[in-house]
């Protein structure tokens, strides 16, 4: 394993130092599990695409980027009526 050191600020290291504890797990498992686990970009593109793909073939409809955007729109709200009760 390689030796990384990184300079924060205290707060997100004590967040950090919180999280890693919730979980029962050091701050080194979380930051690891943290960069392996979260897509690039180029990842998320991909796992669209794919999405995307299997939508056409199993329901013989392509959605465009119109489509996309109305169901960004429609999460965004049920987010924040979620976020006032």
């Amino acid at each position: 394993m390689a030796d990384t050191t990184i300079k924060i600020s205290e707060e997100a290291r004590d967040r950090l130092r919180q999280l890693a504890d919730e979980r029962g797990i050091s701050i080194r498992a979380l930051v690891e599990t943290l960069a392996t686990t979260t897509p690039t970009e180029a990842e998320r593109r991909a796992a669209v695409e794919r999405n995307l793909t299997h939508v056409a073939a199993a329901n013989g409809v392509r959605l465009t980027e119109a489509d996309l955007e109305r169901g960004r729109k429609a999460k965004a709200s049920l987010s924040s009526l979620a976020e006032r009760r």
